[in-house]
């Protein structure tokens, strides 16, 4: 399970020799560490009075060397532009959160496992949790009939869902990327806060998001258990199983427990990285089930690659079919090309998609700018 392998990772930092110069206890308590200053400088501090070297290592630019001076170790950097963000510290070559900052995010993989950083802007960001009325996250375990494992998902319920009770909503289902897991939308994307505010505005109607766990054959608690032998080393598991998780048991369930639209009209596909490639693939492959398909950082191959291949036969009717393709990657993001690529054997295939091209790289601060921006695109 991910909780016990992330305290063996724990264990397994406290017997390294690194360990033991890493002052705990009430001593770290009191080291301010992020501290953020007004115009956005931060400095990371760190107590380990043995280390003989310690880098900072952040989403926000490259590696920096921090520097000691009676035993604490310190970096400033920035200023930033006010965000969220993740980092680490590597002593002596292990790698570490920061012990004077409780926020930690916790992915599907322990090697991802980081501290996070938040810029706060003067004005409420558009995911903050603002003063407006609020949906709900719930939770939901279930019998994957298709993969034969026990599951989990979340989904994202809108203010007044149970109030309107005979009000019917579309569903967008939104795909996680590696190393992260079925909590890692809300938690980090802060889809619910991001929904919620856009919901307040009146930028979009409301609707319902399913966050599943998005490895084909994994268990709940993403404890891995189930994936066949020949796919376990494969980015998501077993993605036919997946894909059938999705079609076969996730679908129907849904459509039983909530009141939805039941029509692929009223159901849309989207998802980041891994997740994105997933949605691009499985969204294409059934256009009787999806009429809104979204790609963020993620190309789904070239003209000769499936579902693509198979698109081109007759692309009329896959336009008509389609009600959105949209494709976004920023510029410093590794799989940029991949992404234009695929938008680009799309068009020359003569299916219509929507390409957006942004500032950015493979991040959640990324994601969640085009949750927040295709969001009002849907269900129109």
């Amino acid at each position: 399970m991910k909780v016990i392998s992330t305290c063996i990772l724990l264990l397994v930092f406290m017997a390294s020799p690194a360990f033991s110069q890493i002052e705990g206890g009430r001593g770290a308590s009191t080291l301010v560490s992020p501290s953020v200053a007004e115009d956005g400088s931060v400095t990371f501090r760190l107590k380990a009075t043995k280390a003989s070297s310690v880098t900072l290592t952040g989403d926000f630019g490259p590696d920096v060397k921090m520097t000691q001076k009676d035993s604490i170790w310190s970096v400033t950097v920035g200023p930033l532009t006010p965000e969220e963000y993740v980092y680490y510290f590597t002593v002596d070559g292990v790698r570490l959160v920061d012990p004077s900052n409780p926020r930690v995010k916790v992915g599907y993989v322990t090697s991802t496992t980081a501290s996070l950083l938040n810029v706060p802007t003067k004005e409420p960001a558009f995911y903050d949790v603002q003063d407006v009325p609020h949906g709900e996250i719930r939770t939901h375990v279930y019998k994957s009939k298709s993969n034969g494992v026990q599951r989990e998902l979340t989904v994202y319920v809108p203010p007044g869902y149970d109030e309107n009770a005979g009000k019917r909503y579309p569903v967008l289902y939104l795909l996680h990327g590696f190393a992260n897991d079925q909590q890692s939308w809300h938690r980090y994307g802060r889809a619910n806060d991001i929904l919620d505010n856009l919901l307040a505005k009146k930028s979009i109607e409301p609707f319902l998001v399913v966050m599943p766990l998005g490895y084909g054959g994994a268990r709940i608690n993403g404890d891995g258990t189930g994936i066949a032998p020949a796919n376990a080393g494969r980015m998501g598991g077993d993605a036919d199983l997946y894909q059938r998780d999705i079609i076969e048991d996730i679908i129907p369930m849904i459509e039983a427990k909530y009141r939805t639209i039941a029509d692929r009209k009223h159901r849309a596909i989207f998802g980041f990285s891994m997740g994105g490639g997933q949605a691009g693939r499985y969204g294409l492959n059934n256009l009787d089930k999806f009429s809104y398909i979204g790609i963020m950082s993620a190309g789904i191959g070239g003209a000769t690659a499936e579902p693509i291949k198979t698109l081109a036969a007759d692309p009329k009717k896959v336009n008509d079919q389609i009600s959105l393709l949209w494709i976004a990657c920023g510029r410093e993001d590794a799989g940029f090309a991949g992404a234009k690529a695929s938008a680009d054997a799309l068009k020359q295939a003569g299916i219509k998609n929507t390409f957006v091209e942004t500032e950015g790289a493979h991040h959640w601060r990324v994601w969640r700018r085009y949750l927040r921006d295709v969001s009002p695109l849907l269900f129109k």
